[in-house]
């Protein structure tokens, strides 16, 4: 039988991760690189920073190192990971506003690349995708903090519902 971490390590239940921490970046095992850094760089617009080889490439947006790593170490022409099986859900890219959040989903739309959902979460919107390996993609933007919805006893009152993309397209003209 397998042990459960908390049986196996002592875990300090007071911590808390800093306030500031976020997600750096993501790595990701790839089939074709070069399928990839279009989907990544040509399609989602982040900026190529880097090559390691001809079997891993780095990009980011805002000039940082990178948010997005691409290998083929273990993974080069491999199927897609099962569905059925632990891993990653997905990656979700946070637009700094709404506008941008509209940017893309015009991109995407222009581009005839298909857009598998488009929901609005009370706290943020979102438009989902898959990349060229059937890894998950959420692209969206938070409202502010202010503007959250909570339930009576203080909980986030995260929802999902039908995002509203006329009203999305719109904000690219506020």
């Amino acid at each position: 039988m397998k042990m459960k971490l908390k049986e196996k390590i002592k875990i300090d239940q007071d911590y808390r991760a800093p306030n500031q921490t976020k997600v750096g970046h993501i790595h990701l095992k790839v089939t074709d690189l070069q399928e990839s850094i279009v989907f990544y760089r040509d399609l989602l617009g982040f900026e190529l920073t880097t090559m390691y080889g001809d079997q891993a490439a780095f990009l980011s947006a805002g000039g940082y190192h990178h948010h997005i790593g691409l290998n083929t170490w273990h993974s080069e022409n491999a199927g897609p990971a099962p569905i059925k099986s632990a891993g990653m859900y997905h990656v979700a890219f946070l637009y700094p506003e709404r506008k941008d959040l509209a940017q893309i989903y015009m991109r995407l739309q222009d581009s005839g690349y298909q857009i598998l959902g488009a929901s609005d979460h009370g706290v943020s919107e979102a438009i989902y995708l898959q990349d060229p390996d059937g890894n998950g993609v959420e692209l969206y933007w938070d409202r502010p903090q202010g503007q959250w919805p909570y339930k009576a006893n203080g909980e986030i009152n995260m929802i999902t519902k039908p995002l509203d993309l006329k009203s999305l397209l719109e904000s690219i003209n506020q």
